[in-house]
């Protein structure tokens, strides 16, 4: 898929966080990102590591970056990410406190290529909400959102948007079940529908093969494994039907027809 995309200044950069706060089970992190592009496109994203803080520790951990679509981006260079702490790298992101440095590269890959807004359909599970939330200020009211998540301390995030039906694993918000089943509401409903989606590869798969099923237009935001974020590592390459590709730099946006599957190796389950 040749969607947008904003080229990265070369090399990496220290920007200044400028905020961190708590979104229920995540964090929402500021960063004041004078030295980059004003104008990254929504599905794109960046690597992050923290100043001094990287490759160091009893364990040697964390060493590599990690990659984050952003979530938002201010006319101030402020960007914003939405992270959940699982591991080593989140956490010192999660603990990140304004005044520290941040380690950026980008913005890198190939965003979503929006179309008509009244036929959008933003489909997000968990932390899969980020790249939504900039896709859904640039596509207005007009876009319908859907969000999946395990719980109501997680759902709290869905709070960022203006305005979204939930689906909840427990039912402590919204629609007990899966955004899936939302989803499949919606284009049974009828209508001229394009369907974005970000989140883990089950939902992703699930929602591919919903699509493929009613011929409904579907970009997904896949998720593998990021070791440099240039294509220089082939750590996040994904098997597509016209061969493999380098998500970094051929995604992470893909069209879901050039997929034979969403649950591709190397991502998180």
């Amino acid at each position: 898929m040749n969607g947008p995309r904003t080229q990265a200044p070369f090399g990496r950069r220290m920007a200044e966080v400028t905020g961190n706060e708590s979104v229920g089970a995540y964090r929402l992190i500021s960063v004041l990102d004078s030295d980059g592009p004003p104008d990254p496109r929504p599905g794109q994203f960046y690597m992050l590591s923290a100043r001094d803080c990287w490759g160091g520790g009893a364990d040697e951990r964390p060493y590599l970056p990690r990659a984050f679509s952003y979530a938002r981006a201010h006319e101030d260079g402020t960007l914003q990410f939405f992270l959940e702490a699982i591991g080593p790298g989140t956490d010192r992101l999660a603990r990140l406190e304004p005044g520290e440095g941040i380690g950026l590269v980008g913005p890198l890959g190939i965003g979503f290529d929006p179309g008509p807004a009244g036929e959008a359909l933003l489909v997000g599970g968990g932390i899969g909400a980020a790249p939504l939330l900039c896709l859904s200020d640039e596509l207005g009211p007009e876009a319908r959102v859907l969000l999946g998540f395990r719980s109501a301390v997680h759902a709290l995030g869905a709070g960022l948007f203006a305005e979204v039906q939930v689906a909840t694993d427990d039912g402590s918000v919204g629609r007990r079940g899966f955004v899936t089943e939302l989803l499949r509401e919606q284009l049974d409903a009828g209508g001229r529908a394009t369907v974005y989606a970000c989140g883990p590869p089950p939902m992703l798969e699930a929602v591919r093969a919903l699509c493929a099923e009613r011929d409904v237009p579907v970009q997904l935001a896949l998720e593998s494994g990021m070791a440099c974020g240039y294509g220089a590592c082939f750590g996040c390459v994904v098997p597509t039907r016209n061969g493999y590709v380098r998500l970094c730099v051929d995604g992470p946006v893909l069209a879901g027809d050039e997929l034979e599957t969403a649950v591709v190796p190397g991502a998180p389950h």
